[in-house]
C-alpha cells in the first residue's frame, strides 16, 4: 500500500501536469498551422526562424539539446535532474517551427516537455536513483499518451522505448496511471484528436497474412532507412557548418525553396490532412519519400519537434501507395504502415500494436501486429534514438552487443 500510494501520489501530479502542458501545446500546433496555412509568405522567413532557434539553444540551451536522448540516457544512468528550460525551450522551438514551415512533429516535444517538468519531483518526493528511473518513464507514457490520444500504448512506449528487448515491469503501475490521467486531463481540457477510419478489413486467411509480411518487410526497411539517414544527415550538417546556429538557417533555405518550387505545403508541418486521405484513396508513391525528405532536412538543421507524426504520414502514405503492388485495401495497409513504419523506427513494436488498436479499433489488430513485429526485426538495430540499448538482442550476431547504445554499433 505504502508503495501504491506514493506513485498514485506522484502519477496524479504528472497526469495533471503533462495533460494539462499537452492540451496546450495541441491548440497551439492547431493555432500556429491554421495560421501557417493561411499565410504561406511566412515559409519565406524560415530561415530566419532557424537562426534564432539555433541562437536559443547554442548560448542558452546546450545541456538540454539533446532532447530524447537526454531522458532515455537518464533512465539508464540518472544524473542531475534534467532543468526545467527543457520544456519551454523545446515548446518555443518547436511551435516556431511549425510556424514558419518546418516538417516536423509533436511527440519529441509532448515527451520533453514531461519529462522535465516531471523530474523536477524528484526531490519534493526525495526520490533515489531507481525510483526517478521510474518517474522518467511515468513521464514520458503521459507525455505520449496525452498528444496521441492513445494512453494504452503510451503506457507501454514508456516501458518498452529505452531497452530494446526487455521492459521494467516495476514502473508498470507509475506507466499506466500517468498515462491514463493524462489523457484524461487532455480530454478534460476539450482537446480533440484525429480519428482514423479502417473500411475494410479481410477475413484472416493465408494469403492476406502472407501480404502483410511482405508490407511488414517494406515499412521495416523503410524505417530503417529513415533513421541512418537522419543520423547521416545530422552529422553532415555538423561537420560541414561548424557554428550551429547557421545549421537551421541552411536547412530552412532549403525547405522554404522546396515548397515554393513545387508550389504546395503538403509535405511540411504534421501533415495531418495527408495521413487521414491515406486512409481514403490510393496514394502515389512518391508522397512518403517527399515526407521524408522534407523531415530528415528539417531535424538534421536543427530545428526543433518529434519524429513520430512524420512516420506515421510516411508509413501511411507508403502503405496506401503499396495497395499498387499488395492486395490489401488501401485504408487497411495505410493503418499497418501508420504504426509500423514507428514500431521499427523506435523498436516499439508492443506499444504500436496497442496504439494500432486504439486508433484503428481491434478488428484488423492481427494484421497490424504482424506489420509491427515484422518491421520491427526488418529494421535492424537502427533507432531515431540513438541511447537505445540493447536488453536483449533480435538475433544473435547483436548477442556480444547488450547493453551497448545505439549510437555505438
Amino acid at each position: 500500500m505504502p508503495y501504491i500510494l506514493k506513485w498514485l501520489c506522484i502519477s496524479i501530479i504528472i497526469g495533471a501536469l503533462v495533460g494539462t502542458a499537452s492540451a496546450g501545446f495541441l491548440q497551439s500546433l492547431e493555432w500556429v498551422t491554421n495560421f501557417r496555412e493561411s499565410h504561406i509568405w511566412l515559409i519565406a522567413l524560415l530561415p530566419v526562424a532557424g537562426f534564432l532557434i539555433g541562437l536559443l539553444y547554442h548560448y542558452y540551451g546546450k545541456d538540454v539539446a539533446a532532447g530524447n536522448n537526454l531522458l532515455i540516457d537518464n533512465i539508464h544512468d540518472p544524473k542531475g535532474i534534467i532543468p526545467f528550460k527543457m520544456a519551454p525551450f523545446v515548446y518555443l522551438g518547436t511551435i516556431v517551427t511549425h510556424l514558419f514551415g518546418g516538417s516536423a512533429g509533436r511527440e519529441g516535444t509532448a515527451l520533453q516537455m514531461a519529462g522535465a517538468m516531471a523530474d523536477q519531483l524528484s526531490k519534493p518526493f526525495k526520490l533515489d536513483k531507481s525510483e526517478r528511473k521510474i518517474l522518467l518513464i511515468a513521464a514520458i507514457a503521459a507525455g505520449f499518451g496525452s498528444i496521441f490520444g492513445t494512453p494504452l500504448a503510451g503506457a507501454v512506449f514508456g516501458l518498452e522505448v529505452f531497452l530494446i528487448g526487455k521492459i521494467r515491469y516495476n514502473a508498470i503501475f507509475p506507466a499506466f496511471a500517468s498515462a491514463i490521467l493524462a489523457d484524461l486531463v487532455t480530454n478534460l481540457w476539450n482537446v480533440k484528436h484525429t480519428h482514423y477510419h479502417i473500411d475494410l478489413i479481410p477475413k484472416l486467411e493465408f494469403l492476406p497474412v502472407l501480404y502483410s509480411i511482405l508490407a511488414g518487410i517494406a515499412f521495416g526497411i523503410c524505417s530503417a532507412g529513415f533513421s541512418r539517414i537522419l543520423h547521416w544527415a545530422g552529422s553532415f550538417f555538423k561537420s560541414k557548418i561548424k557554428y550551429p546556429p547557421f545549421r537551421p538557417v541552411v536547412g530552412g533555405i532549403i525547405v522554404a525553396l522546396a515548397v515554393f518550387a513545387m508550389g504546395t505545403t503538403r509535405y511540411i508541418g504534421l501533415g495531418i490532412p495527408v495521413i487521414v486521405e491515406s486512409f481514403e484513396r490510393q496514394l502515389p508513391l512518391y508522397d512518403f519519400a517527399l515526407k521524408m525528405i522534407f523531415t530528415i532536412i528539417t531535424l538534421s538543421a536543427g530545428f526543433k519537434g518529434g519524429e513520430v507524426t512524420p512516420l506515421f504520414f510516411i508509413g501511411a502514405t507508403l502503405g496506401s501507395a503499396l495497395s499498387l503492388f499488395i492486395p490489401l485495401p488501401f485504408g487497411l495497409l495505410a493503418g499497418m504502415g501508420f504504426v509500423a513504419v514507428f514500431a521499427g523506427a523506435t523498436n516499439t513494436p508492443l506499444a504500436c500494436m496497442l496504439m494500432g488498436i486504439e486508433l484503428f479499433g481491434a478488428e484488423g489488430g492481427v494484421y497490424i501486429a504482424i506489420a509491427c513485429v515484422v518491421s520491427y526485426l526488418f529494421s535492424g538495430h537502427h533507432s531515431i534514438y540513438t541511447k537505445q540499448k540493447i536488453g536483449e538482442a533480435k538475433n544473435k550476431r547483436y548477442e556480444s552487443d547488450r547493453n551497448r547504445s545505439i549510437s555505438d554499433l
